[in-house]
C-alpha cells in the first residue's frame, strides 16, 4: 500500500542513523588510508528523515520557490521519491539561485547560492555520511563548519597558542575568491583518496555541474562550489585539508627552526611563526603551493605582520621598538593585538574589528529608519534581540570597550529615528531618557571566555 500523503506509515528511527554514522566513523578511524567503495546504502528513509530534521525550515527558497512547509505536505512520499531518484541516479540537481550579501564593511558583497529545499535535504544527508569519514582525517587546526567546533574555539586557540609563543610573525592569508576558484579536478582527486562510492560521487558531481542562476541567466563552470550549499563547506574543508592543513603539518613544520601553528576557519587562515626568516620563507612559498591547485593569494589582503609580545621597557629601553606594541591583524571579525594588563604585563587581546562594528551599526541604523513608525514596545523588543545577538558573538572577555561603544551608538541611533517620526521633533533627549527608563536596553557583557577550557 502506498503511504498516505502528509502522513508517515511509521515513525523514523533516528537512533539507527546515529549508529550508522558511528560505525562509519569507527571504520574510518581504524583505516585512515582506506578508500570507501560503498557508503550510499547507509542513506535510507530514516537517514533522509534525520537530514530533513536538521535542515533549516526558515531559509530562503530556491529556484522552484518551494518552501519547507509546502515540502512537508506529503513528506513521506516526497522523501521516498527523493531516495529512489538518488539511488537510481535519476536525481537532477537544480541550479542554485544566486544572491549577494554585504561583506566586510558593507561596501562590497559576497555571492551566496541558495539551493531548493529538497536539494538541501539530500545535500545534508550526503554531508552527514561524508562528515563521518572526514572528521577522522581533519586536523585540529581546522575549525570552520565542523560538528562540535566554532569560531570562538578558533579564537581561543589563537590566543592560547599565541601567548605561549609570546607572539612572533603572523601570515594573514586571504585566498582570493576561493569558493569560485576551487578546481573540480583537484577536488575529485582528493576525494578519490577516501570516498569512491559511485552513487555519492555522482550526486556530488551533479551539484558541482548544476550551475548558477542569476538574473535569469544560467552559468556553469569547471571551477567553484556555490557558497550557501549545504555540502559546499564540507567540500571546501576537504580541499583545503589537502592543500594547506596536511601540507603545513607534514612539509612546513619540520623545516622551520622555531615554533609555529596554523588556524583555519573555512577559507580564513592565519599562520603564527616564531622567527622572521622562517615566516618569510613560508610567505614566499605559499603562492606556489596555492597556485599548484588553482588558488591565488589576495595581493592586498594577504600580508606578513610583526606580532611580537612587547618587552618590558626596563629590559629593552624606552625607545626600543621591542618595548612597543607591534602590528595587528583581523580574523573572524576580531582585531588581534597586544595590550597591557592590569598588572603591567602584556597579553594578546581581541576586540571587534572596525569594519564589523561599522557594518553592524549600519544595519541597526537602517532597521530603525525603516521601522520608526512601529510602536516603541515593538522597536524595543527587536533592538533587545539584535543587541543580544551581537553580544552572543562579540561578547568575549577583553572586548568590553567595543561592546560599550556599540551599545552607546545604538542608543543614539534609536533616539535619532524616534525623533524623526514626524515633521515635528517629537523625541528630545529629556523625553527619550524616560523612554529608556521604561524600555531599558540590555547590558553588553562578555559571555565567552577567551581562554581555552
Amino acid at each position: 500500500m502506498e503511504p498516505l500523503e502528509g502522513k508517515m506509515t511509521k515513525s523514523p528511527n533516528l537512533d539507527l542513523v546515529s549508529t550508522k554514522r558511528r560505525r562509519i566513523a569507527e571504520l574510518a578511524g581504524q583505516a585512515p588510508a582506506m578508500a570507501f567503495m560503498s557508503l550510499a546504502h547507509h542513506i535510507d528513509i530514516n537517514f533522509l528523515h534525520a537530514a530533513y530534521a536538521m535542515t533549516r525550515k526558515d531559509g530562503a527558497v530556491g529556484l522552484d520557490g518551494q518552501t519547507a512547509a509546502e515540502y512537508a505536505v506529503g513528506l513521506e512520499a516526497n522523501l521516498a521519491s527523493l531516495l529512489d531518484r538518488f539511488r537510481s541516479g535519476q536525481y537532477k540537481a537544480p541550479p542554485v539561485r544566486r544572491v549577494h550579501i554585504p561583506k566586510g564593511d558593507g561596501l562590497k558583497t559576497r555571492p551566496i547560492g541558495i539551493p531548493t529545499f529538497e536539494d538541501k535535504v539530500l545535500q545534508r544527508a550526503v554531508a552527514m555520511v561524508l562528515e563521518s569519514v572526514y572528521e577522522q582525517d581533519f586536523q585540529d587546526s581546522s575549525f570552520g563548519f565542523r560538528p562540535g567546533r566554532s569560531a570562538h574555539q578558533a579564537l581561543r586557540a589563537i590566543r592560547a597558542k599565541g601567548m605561549v609563543m609570546h607572539g612572533g610573525w603572523v601570515i594573514d592569508l586571504d585566498i582570493q575568491g576561493f569558493f569560485d576558484a576551487l578546481d573540480h579536478r583537484h577536488l575529485r582527486s582528493f576525494m578519490d583518496q577516501r570516498v569512491r562510492d559511485g552513487v555519492l560521487r555522482r550526486a556530488i558531481d551533479k551539484w558541482l555541474k548544476a550551475g548558477v542562476m542569476e538574473e535569469g541567466r544560467l552559468s556553469r563552470s569547471k571551477f567553484g562550489t556555490p557558497q550557501g550549499g549545504v555540502v559546499s563547506p564540507l567540500l571546501a574543508n576537504v580541499y583545503l585539508h589537502h592543500v594547506l592543513d596536511v601540507w603545513f603539518e607534514k612539509e612546513v613544520k619540520p623545516r622551520l627552526r622555531g615554533a609555529c601553528f596554523l588556524v583555519r576557519y573555512a577559507d580564513d587562515v592565519v599562520i603564527f611563526i616564531q622567527h622572521e626568516v622562517d615566516a618569510q620563507r613560508v610567505m614566499d612559498v605559499l603562492p606556489k603551493r596555492l597556485g599548484r591547485f588553482g588558488l591565488t593569494m589576495h595581493p592586498e589582503k594577504s600580508r606578513l605582520v610583526r606580532f611580537r609580545q612587547p618587552k618590558p621597557a626596563w629590559l629593552s629601553g624606552h625607545d626600543d621598538d621591542d618595548s612597543k606594541p607591534s602590528g595587528t591583524f583581523d580574523f573572524l571579525g576580531f582585531t588581534h593585538y597586544w595590550g597591557e594588563t592590569r598588572k603591567g604585563g602584556w597579553a594578546m587581546k581581541q576586540k571587534t574589528a572596525k569594519d564589523r562594528l561599522r557594518r553592524s551599526l549600519k544595519s541597526i541604523n537602517g532597521w530603525c529608519r525603516d521601522n520608526r513608525h512601529q510602536s516603541i514596545a515593538f522597536q524595543h523588543k527587536m533592538l533587545v534581540w539584535k543587541l543580544r545577538g551581537h553580544c552572543a558573538y562579540y561578547g568575549i572577555t577583553g572586548n568590553a570597550s567595543s561592546l560599550t561603544t556599540f551599545c552607546f551608538h545604538v542608543v543614539h541611533i534609536w533616539q535619532k529615528w524616534l525623533n524623526r517620526r514626524s515633521q515635528k521633533k517629537s523625541m528630545p533627549w529629556r523625553r527619550f531618557l524616560r523612554v529608556l527608563k521604561r524600555y531599558p536596553l540590555p547590558r553588553m557583557t562578555a559571555i565567552h571566555s577567551c581562554m581555552l577550557a
